[in-house]
């Protein structure tokens, strides 16, 4: 000790820096905070989350949207403004198909080691862009068509319904292609942009006296505004890339090879959705209603899943381009979708009805006792969904048949029970045991592309 304080005092008088650096361990705890920080954000986990955080933020952006305008349109319009984004979602598929696809492309080709990866995206989203004013050529003089299909009075906003499904799916390939060359915090920043700007452009509508119209209208400008914000950094991407003879194809080969996540995202879908459907014909108004506003409170895991299915996608890809066991990453983000959905389950089980009064009122609380079995569900849908991610990553498509297969038998046994709310939740519960058991032993069979396996989405 004192020949090491002997030491010290030396170096002090001298002048050597280590006498002013003397409380070493507490200033490296800063650095080291710093360092976790950063390797937390580039880790697996930490770019996951956020993407998984952008997806909750937007989503409670969409509860804050329905609040005001519910409020706004009163009863009646925002059950028309709630039917045109219904209509607007189902149509959402492709684009979100097209989204992975492009994802897995880019993901692949940098793999492969290709140097000019992404040259085609240009032409992708040219394309895009010309089918849209198509679209809008022929959606506008059948509005009146439209309108009574999805019975609606606002025609205009009927005919925007499918333009605006187009230009989901500008936006979905450029994210798509981002998180391909792994931009996740630029297109982490876009769905909250999207959520964002949505509000504010439906206000300005609402606001100028286009009611129903405007609010729809919102969703439509929003689209359109950070797609173009989105073409900078892609410029920047893609910059110095050409286009080759085989690129002006790419879009084609896109569009034929995404039947598989067309197929498996519509049948997410309406394992998402069915269960209410069928609901709201067996039971009464109320406790319709009430089932509803349960169900919408247990798939807030869902778009967890969603926002870390964009990560797991393209990762997945790259990793088993290149002979990497991709397993890890698949679970990483179950883990994740786990830890949130324990706190979830427990508030549902011992506070569901109290949080359900608080949040939609007291005369939407009939399914307090279903809430528990509901998120539980959903939770393992939401395994169900990263699984089925994967499967895709690894261009598989043998989860088709575990997927329709429990749609079918989820139909069946929710006909049989009817309208005991309670009994329908524990039967989703049950069906989703099988579809996420069954599509996570696929996913652990499969821990990268087969050998000279095409790649089917």
């Amino acid at each position: 000790m004192r020949l090491s304080e002997l030491g010290s005092r030396r170096r002090g008088r001298s002048g050597y820096s280590g006498a002013v650096r003397a409380p070493v361990p507490s200033g490296r705890r800063l650095p080291d905070l710093r360092s976790f920080l950063g390797g937390l954000r580039t880790s697996d986990t930490g770019r996951a989350a956020g993407l998984g955080a952008a997806v909750i933020a937007a989503n409670v952006l969409a509860l804050i949207f329905t609040i005001i305008f519910a409020r706004m349109l009163g009863a009646s319009g925002y059950g028309s403004l709630a039917v045109l984004l219904s209509a607007f979602i189902i149509m959402m598929v492709p684009g979100s198909a097209l989204q992975i696809a492009a994802a897995r492309e880019i993901s692949q080709d940098r793999a492969a080691g290709n140097p000019n990866v992404g040259a085609g995206v240009h032409q992708w989203l040219i394309k895009l862009a010309a089918g849209t004013l198509i679209v809008a050529a022929i959606a506008i003089p059948l509005r009146s068509l439209i309108g009574a299909l999805i019975n609606v009075d606002e025609l205009w906003a009927a005919a925007a319904v499918p333009v605006t499904a187009m230009l989901w799916m500008i936006l979905a390939v450029q994210r798509g292609v981002l998180q391909g060359f792994q931009r996740y915090q630029i297109v982490a920043f876009s769905i909250v942009g999207e959520a964002c700007s949505r509000i504010a452009f439906a206000l300005l509508l609402v606001g100028v006296g286009l009611d129903v119209t405007g609010a729809f209208l919102g969703s439509a400008l929003s689209l359109l505004a950070v797609a173009c914000v989105l073409l900078v950094p892609l410029r920047r991407q893609l910059a110095g890339t050409t286009l080759d003879h085989e690129s002006p194809a790419r879009l084609r080969d896109l569009l034929a090879g995404a039947w598989v996540p067309v197929i498996g995202l519509t049948l997410l879908l309406a394992l998402q959705e069915v269960h209410i459907i069928i609901v709201k014909h067996e039971a009464s108004g109320d406790a319709a209603g009430s089932y509803a506003v349960a169900a919408v409170a247990a798939k807030a895991i869902i778009w967890i899943a969603v926002g870390l299915g964009m990560y797991l996608l393209p990762e997945a890809a790259r990793r088993g381009k290149t002979g990497i066991d991709a397993r890890p990453i698949l679970v990483r983000t179950v883990g994740l979708i786990a830890a949130a959905a324990v706190p979830m389950v427990l508030i549902y089980t011992f506070a569901g009805k109290p949080l359900l009064a608080a949040v939609f009122g007291d005369d939407l609380t009939q399914a307090s006792d279903a809430l528990p079995w509901l998120g539980m569900a959903m939770t393992l849908l939401a395994c169900a969904y990263l699984s089925v991610q994967y499967l895709l990553a690894m261009g598989r498509a043998s989860f088709i048949w575990v997927l329709a297969s429990c749609l079918a038998l989820e139909t069946v046994l929710l006909i049989i029970i009817g309208a005991d709310l309670a009994a329908v939740a524990l039967a989703l519960f049950a069906v989703q045991v099988i579809c996420a058991s069954t599509t996570l032993l696929l996913s652990a069979r499969q821990s990268g592309p087969s050998k000279g396996a095409p790649v089917t989405v």
